[in-house]
């Protein structure tokens, strides 16, 4: 924790190293992909001696969805829930981009996502919060109110001729007597 107020310290001193979340909130469907995207400051004409990049999912528990140091993943740090399920673009690092593609969504990977950067000309993090919904063919098992009430309206009727056509069968039977 003190190393981290240092290192926020140094940057405010010497520079102004900056992690921008390029959209705070997603919306997305269950079974889906979607690509979270932050952007942080690159010195012109000098890249860091190290690079430390460390994104979470941060609700009741902290899930590692992806580390990278000095360009290289650390993936025994990556929660398993997240396994096989993202990808990042090492290429826009050297732009200053992170970019984190998400794939086959899940409703419990809704939540604040944090990406933290650390080299050695800063340190910064940014936050973003994704929703995730279940699939449209899972949302509803039972029908629209409409076509409940079409049903209903059919159930009367059928009833109602139901009856009519027992008692023209009493009529026909006792009045034949």
């Amino acid at each position: 924790m003190i190393c981290r107020i240092l290192l926020s310290l140094s940057s405010c001193v010497f520079g102004s190293f900056v992690v921008n979340v390029t959209q705070t909130s997603y919306q997305a469907e269950e079974n889906h992909n979607i690509t979270l995207e932050w952007t942080f400051t690159v010195e012109t004409g000098r890249s860091p001696t190290y690079l430390i990049i460390y994104c979470e999912l941060s609700e009741q528990s902290i899930s590692v969805l992806d580390y990278v140091r000095d360009g290289a993943e650390v993936s025994e740090s990556q929660d398993e829930k997240f396994s096989g399920r993202v990808q990042s673009d090492r290429d826009a690092l050297r732009e200053g981009r992170i970019r984190l593609q998400l794939c086959r969504l899940r409703t419990e990977d809704s939540g604040q996502y944090r990406c933290q950067v650390n080299t050695d000309y800063g340190f910064s993090s940014a936050s973003c919060r994704l929703n995730v919904t279940a699939a449209a063919d899972q949302r509803s098992t039972s029908p629209p109110q409409e076509e409940r009430e079409d049903w209903k309206n059919i159930l009367i009727v059928l009833t109602a001729a139901a009856l009519v056509l027992a008692l023209l069968c009493c009529a026909l039977y006792f009045g034949s007597c």
